[in-house]
């Protein structure tokens, strides 16, 4: 029997996000400094924890959500 270990990632780069999203990583670097997209620094490297990917979104849709009632 062939039994596989699906492992799922802990946290993110830049670049993965990047491509999550389907941004440039200039636009989720400057997300991430300017402290719209939480990040940890490891190291020398930028790390993003799912849950934070997933906070952004929430909140770029609310805030769609809220400029079309307005509208």
């Amino acid at each position: 029997m062939d039994e596989r270990i699906v492992l799922k990632p802990r946290w993110y780069t830049m670049a993965q996000v990047a491509e999550l999203l389907g941004y440039s990583l200039a636009k989720v670097k400057t997300l991430v400094y300017s402290g719209e997209l939480r990040s940890l620094k490891d190291g020398g490297n930028r790390r993003i924890l799912p849950e934070w990917v997933d906070e952004y979104v929430t909140r770029k849709a609310a805030a769609s959500e809220s400029l079309e009632l307005v509208a």
